[in-house]
């Protein structure tokens, strides 16, 4: 058997691949682990000459797993396990269509996520950023009543978008808050509509001209590409508050940057960006949003755990057995 794992993560994916391996008797012989040892996304050309040949993939979201890849890989390949809970970087179709299996880490990024989630809501409301700033910048001159005034949370209405489980643990953090929680998604969810929650159930357009701040929890899908569009955007309030923890391109960034500019919306906090790593240039020119590289699961504990649910997952699939967390389509 043959592995490639395309990146260093965090615990060393290598050394707990090779740790399972080792306590399995009948996986003592025949294997071989090919890694990248460089903390940076292999190019197109390369991660096809790096796969070839092999029976697993552990790909991060930086990987375009895609029928190219596929073709490289050879029909010996048995799974692609993601480091991700996303799995838009990978053609599950195709994968489908071959047999191929696709793992991912749901669980892992749960909670940290929904903690960043709360970081920028709370950041872009009260202008932390700007403080920043301004204390850094040597041009704070002590407390104004006028200064850097921002927007309440306690007590305000909250959309959050997608009922997934990234969405729930950031519905529960607003508990705290005293929150009324609205929910877009296709279908009903009966957890968020029991307590604590007593969420309710919208359309995405009556959340927007309800809420006072929006949380983005959907899977990024071409139904979900630029759902959050000029049109949708024009239909929040001005002291709205927009999150994108999801993924980018769910946000149209250059009708944020306008709606930012125009103070049609109050603020945004991103964690993510339609072309990562690159920026919108207005968006990093502008004082009312809040940006962050992409850290939602940037913790060593969760981090680590991912790489572990991956290598659960990967080696799952080689052994023929049921993946742990197995990705399918709509995720």
């Amino acid at each position: 058997m043959r592995v490639f794992i395309t990146r260093p993560l965090p615990g060393d994916a290598v050394a707990m691949l090779e740790a399972t391996l080792a306590a399995r008797p009948e996986a003592r012989s025949n294997w071989s682990i090919g890694s990248n040892p460089e903390d940076r996304a292999l190019t197109p050309e390369a991660l096809r000459r790096a796969v070839a040949g092999m029976h697993g993939v552990l790909s991060t979201p930086r990987d375009r797993i895609d029928a190219a890849v596929l073709d490289a890989a050879g029909p010996q390949l048995r799974i692609v396990s993601n480091y991700a809970t996303g799995v838009d970087n990978i053609d599950l179709d195709r994968c489908r269509q071959r047999g191929i299996l696709v793992g991912h880490t749901p669980d892992a990024v749960t909670e940290p996520t929904a903690d960043i989630a709360w970081l920028l809501l709370l950041g872009a409301a009260r202008r932390a950023s700007e403080g920043d700033a301004l204390v850094r910048g040597g041009n704070w001159t002590g407390v104004s009543p006028h200064e850097l005034l921002g927007r309440r949370l306690v007590g305000r209405t909250l959309l959050v978008v997608g009922a997934g489980r990234i969405g729930a643990a950031v519905a529960r953090r607003a508990v705290g808050w005293r929150m009324r929680i609205l929910y877009a998604a296709r279908r009903a969810h009966p957890e968020f509509e029991a307590p604590p929650l007593a969420a309710t159930r919208v359309e995405l357009d009556d959340g927007l001209r309800q809420a006072d701040a929006v949380t983005l929890h959907t899977p990024l899908t071409a139904e979900t590409h630029h759902l959050i569009d000029a049109r949708r955007l024009a239909l929040m309030k001005p002291s709205a508050v927009l999150v994108n923890t999801a993924r980018g391109p769910i946000v149209d960034e250059a009708a944020l940057v306008q709606a930012l500019r125009s103070h049609q919306i109050l603020a945004a906090g991103l964690d993510v960006f339609e072309e990562e790593p690159r920026v919108h240039p207005g968006l990093r020119e502008l004082p009312n949003v809040f940006l962050l590289p992409h850290l939602g699961s940037a913790t060593v504990e969760d981090r680590t755990w991912m790489t572990e649910m991956a290598v659960e997952n990967l080696v799952a699939g080689l052994f023929g057995e049921p993946v742990p967390n197995e990705a399918t389509a709509g995720r």
